[in-house]
């Protein structure tokens, strides 16, 4: 039955319908004359309130209201990848190319590509027994990625039929599964409401870190495969390009990136640099396994708060194949913004700050929806998403409800301080605030992978760093020359690991990106600098002389000169700083001896 109202109040983005005692909540709607797409959010008695996710200008009491019985859906399917969808799932590069550079109200297009054949390669056979999550056959989507189709969750049965190897468009029938006498046809598009997390069958403890080549990220505060991080940051402190620099060289196989509410020029840049960017691994474009949801500032303001559900769900999808997926959201403070919006629109008792006060429970709804899993099906797969979120506090005020209110749900915390930026430290995440839960958990990997010291090194250099911000405030009443000489070292050789290990340039070529290989190295590096220099300080080695060593210049350009390929370098330079020590000790002794 198609539910048929009336729209009696108009309030921006929200609307009051009456005749809708049939509907259900989060059933989409066509609203107005020109049917703009929106969502009840609220049912009392015959009235429906809806959030509409396009402009309401014009729209007048009395015009109709159609209910169309499915909630809030994505199409998924082969196609999806490489394109820019708006927060509803339109791709916003065909409705440009119908509409030109002003998009009307009431335009849509297809997701995917519905006149196109894909090479369909089957994995199974008529007569064998499926249920949800089986892999009937792959088509590749790019040359990147193999998308599987599977059997849709709640489906099961013996398959009738089954096409053969060739080519089909998404909307021909591949299958046929008969199930007590009733027979499904199955194509390779699946429907699934965006508010609904898919299933899955195990979630494992995450184990296996999410390598981003940003060695601040990696070495002191790291973040698993399936796992969940927050990027809070005052303006300027370089939100934007962290994630972007995630996106772009995580070692995961599929990348998201949300654009939820930011600047217009901001999300130009990411729709212009990311086609321009090469995947590492196989130095093809790095679109080729990339879908792009831009909502930006000036669109909507209800549909920020779908873009980033079209997004997860789209990313759970792509988990479900056996991929590890990264979805970035920038920034999740508009999108709460929206859910203030929109709250206030309907007279809903304010928050802290005017917020909802179910802006808790949205934010854990969206950041339980990582993990890393077993997936429905043979044959079995693993996949993982992993959720790292922008937050864009009001005066770099982590105080700020959704910051506080992320740090709850989330394991890892890059804080980006507004002095390191201004500085020129980039990244600019500040080591005393940041933390990251998952240290204990991938301390195996580390160990295994690339090397035993790894958790040892990280906590030596993590505690000069420590010891050089307590430090800090006796330099700044006191000056430097009120410390003995130990303590003068501590800050020499954390100013060469901010410079020589925590700054990172992402416009260097060589420095960009580093291994975990090399981060190790360079840590190493700086640590037994510092064991040495503290040794040969006890057998009264001028710290002047230190100071003065040739080397050090040298570890500090290491990051920007030798390259990934080149690790044996770094060990070279290591065993030279070690050398130097003995030549600097030697010459002690010698002078003394002389004396």
């Amino acid at each position: 039955m198609v539910v048929k109202g009336r729209i009696v109040w108009v309030s921006g983005p929200a609307v009051k319908a009456d005749g809708m005692a049939a509907a259900k909540m989060y059933e989409t709607v066509e609203v107005g004359e020109d049917k703009l797409i929106g969502e009840i959010i609220r049912l009392t008695g015959d009235i429906a309130f809806i959030q509409v996710y396009e402009a309401t200008s014009g729209i007048r009491p009395g015009e109709p209201v159609l209910g169309t019985g499915q909630p809030l859906s994505v199409t998924l399917g082969p196609g999806m990848m490489g394109k820019i969808y708006d927060g509803l799932q339109r791709p916003l590069d065909e409705i440009a190319a119908k509409a030109g550079a002003f998009i009307s109200r009431g335009m849509s297009a297809e997701p995917i590509p519905h006149e196109k054949k894909w090479h369909f390669t089957p994995q199974l056979r008529t007569g064998e027994s499926v249920e949800p999550g089986f892999i009937l056959g792959k088509v590749e989507e790019t040359p990147l990625i193999t998308h599987s189709i599977m059997v849709p969750p709640r489906t099961s049965g013996e398959i009738i039929d089954l096409v053969r190897e060739g080519d089909h468009t998404v909307d021909e029938v591949i299958a046929k599964i008969r199930r007590n006498g009733e027979t499904s046809e199955l194509t390779m598009v699946q429907r699934w409401p965006v508010r609904r997390p898919r299933p899955y069958l195990e979630r494992f403890d995450p184990e296996v870190p999410l390598i981003t080549g940003q060695r601040v990220l990696d070495t002191f505060f790291p973040i698993a495969k399936g796992g969940t991080g927050a990027i809070p940051g005052g303006f300027g402190t370089g939100k934007t390009v962290t994630l972007h620099q995630i996106a772009a060289w995580a070692d995961a196989r599929v990348v998201f990136h949300v654009g939820c509410g930011e600047r217009g020029n901001e999300m130009t840049e990411v729709l212009i640099e990311f086609p321009k960017l090469k995947d590492p691994a196989s130095g093809r474009s790095l679109m080729e396994r990339t879908i792009l949801v831009a909502n930006v500032s000036n669109m909507p303001v209800a549909a920020r708060e779908a873009s980033i559900y079209t997004g997860i769900t789209m990313a759970e999808y792509y988990r479900d194949m056996g991929y590890d997926v990264v979805l970035v959201a920038d920034s999740t403070s508009r999108w709460a913004e929206a859910l203030r919006e929109i709250s206030g629109r309907l007279e809903e008792m304010p928050a802290e700050e005017g917020y909802p006060s179910y802006l808790a429970s949205r934010l854990a709804e969206f950041y339980e929806r990582a993990g890393r899993v077993r997936t429905l099906g043979q044959p079995e797969r693993i996949g993982s998403v992993t959720l790292v979120g922008a937050v864009s506090p009001s005066g770099a005020d982590f105080t700020e409800p959704v910051t506080t209110h992320t740090m709850r749900f989330i394991r890892t915390f890059w804080a980006l301080d507004t002095r390191l930026a201004y500085s020129r430290h980039y990244p600019a995440v500040n080591w005393m605030i940041s933390y990251s839960g998952y240290l204990d958990f991938i301390q195996k990997w580390w160990s295994s992978k690339v090397d035993k010291d790894w958790n040892r090194l990280r906590a030596q250099a993590y505690e000069l760093l420590q010891r050089e911000d307590a430090l800090k405030e006796i330099v700044r009443l006191l000056g430097p020359e009120a410390l003995p000489d130990e303590e003068k070292l501590v800050l020499d050789v954390a100013r060469m690991l901010k410079l020589g290990l925590l700054q990172q340039s992402a416009y260097d070529p060589i420095d960009t990106y580093c291994s975990p290989q090399k981060q190790v190295k360079l840590l190493r590096i700086f640590v037994d600098f510092y064991k040495e220099a503290l040794a040969a300080l006890r057998a009264k080695v001028r710290l002047d002389e230190i100071r003065s060593m040739p080397i050090i210049p040298r570890l500090l350009r290491a990051k920007y000169e030798i390259p990934d390929a080149e690790l044996n370098r770094l060990d070279q330079l290591h065993a030279q700083t070690l050398q130097a020590f003995q030549e600097l000790t030697r010459g002690l002794e010698a002078k003394a001896v002389a004396e």
